[in-house]
């Protein structure tokens, strides 16, 4: 199934010049958010993760879903004040914004083979600092899965460019 067709495009949002990538409709529709998850599954069944670390809040989705699906452990990367407990963070400039993200300090045991998964990869910051965290807690970035990649932006090389591998269902 073609799940491109379920990503709408809304230009100039959140501000003038940035053309969104929007998932909804590919949740509200069963078929489409199945194939999707079963997309991104496939690619990171075949890594071998101990476990999969996600960002709010549409990398909740995708990456819980695919946790579920393969039977392993889901941690929550959070923005400032979410998360209950002891937490380190990193600050991450975004391509319309800075922001910090959080992740349990106790969230990664050390050696654990990491996956980052998340919806869209755009500039690459959000998931630079969340590979920074996972190294920071000991644990292994195994790659980078996205179910978008906007190739137009320069988040791929980036990631590339710091030796990381990377994975996406879908590139604009």
């Amino acid at each position: 199934m073609d799940i491109k067709p379920y990503i709408a495009e809304v230009r100039d949002w959140p501000i003038p010049g940035v053309s969104f990538k929007d998932v909804t409709p590919l949740l509200g529709n069963g078929e489409a958010f199945h194939e999707a998850i079963r997309a991104l599954a496939e690619k990171v069944r075949i890594l071998k993760p101990d476990i999969i670390v996600s960002p709010e809040a549409r990398g909740f989705i995708f990456g819980g879903a695919v946790a579920s699906l393969l039977k392993i452990p889901f941690v929550l990367v959070r923005k400032a004040g979410k998360l209950p407990r002891q937490a380190i963070q990193e600050d991450v400039v975004l391509e319309y914004g800075k922001t910090q993200l959080f992740m349990h300090e106790d969230a990664l045991k050390k050696g654990q083979k990491v996956v980052i998964l998340d919806d869209v990869l755009a500039t690459g910051g959000t998931s630079l600092s969340i590979a920074k965290m996972v190294e920071r807690l000991e644990g292994t970035v195994l790659s980078f899965v996205f179910l978008i990649n906007l190739s137009y932006l320069p988040g791929y090389q980036r990631l590339i460019k710091s030796n990381y591998a990377v994975d996406c269902v879908l590139d604009y």
